[in-house]
């Protein structure tokens, strides 16, 4: 589904990515680690079209989306959550999901808005966040935010779903459920996932496959209980003795 060639991405001098190359096949649950600073959001911000690579091919389902804009990308069939949350705050929790109904996507479906809302009602229910119609984003917490994050990506009806740091902030209760709900997720919508998180408990458990990357290039590439014993991704997270 997803094709990384020798992907690169400077900052000035600085190689935040560096022939980065992976595939991901469809339906796979793929996790994205690596310490602070090592090029993981940089890279979904290339695959998305916020940034444009230095280098490199990004092949989406065997069409070039290199430098398209978001926009595009996301009419292709991608979709992503953000670390920060920043929903649309001016309307409520619910239209901000019936937004992305709206005009995430360009499938042959067309909702009315009262429509667009019972179905944003329907993916608030399938993420967990149960909310009166009438409530604000400034009236939410911050996990909650992260959760309308979800919803909103999943609005878009991606095939290919990019989360980023999803987990941050949950206690190991909320992680451990969080993690089922995504599983759950992925498996009802049939679509595929990479997901970046710090916490490695929140998706060894639940992913099928790790990709590592350490100074924007990539040092591991396997099922989790190969990758969690290579002694470079030790190195990585650990350092040296």
């Amino acid at each position: 589904m997803l094709e990384l060639r020798s992907v690169t991405k400077y900052f000035g001098g600085l190689a935040a990515l560096k022939d980065v190359s992976f595939t991901v096949r469809e339906g796979e649950f793929v996790g994205l680690i690596g310490p602070n600073g090592s090029g993981k959001t940089t890279l979904f911000h290339c695959i998305t079209g916020v940034l444009k690579p230095n280098a490199g091919k990004i092949i989406f389902i065997e069409n070039d989306i290199t430098g398209l804009t978001p926009d595009k990308i996301c009419h292709a069939g991608i979709a992503r959550t953000f670390q920060i949350p920043k929903p649309f705050k001016s309307i409520t929790a619910v239209e901000n999901v019936a937004a992305g109904i709206l005009f995430g996507n360009i499938g042959d479906t067309h909702y009315s808005q009262r429509d667009a809302r019972q179905e944003a009602q329907k993916l608030m229910d399938l993420v967990g966040l149960n909310v009166d119609e009438s409530v604000l984003p400034d009236q939410l917490n911050v996990i909650s935010l992260r959760i309308l994050e979800l919803g909103r990506a999943l609005a878009t009806k991606p095939k290919l779903l990019l989360l980023d740091e999803i987990a941050s902030g949950l206690t190991q209760a909320e992680i451990s459920e969080a993690s089922l709900r995504l599983k759950r997720i992925r498996e009802e919508m049939g679509i595929t996932v990479i997901w970046v998180e710090h916490i490695m408990s929140a998706l060894m458990n639940v992913v099928e496959r790790v990709v590592v990357l350490d100074y924007g290039q990539v040092i591991a590439d396997g099922k989790p209980s190969e990758v969690s014993q290579d002694e470079k991704v030790i190195e990585a997270y650990l350092g040296k003795e």
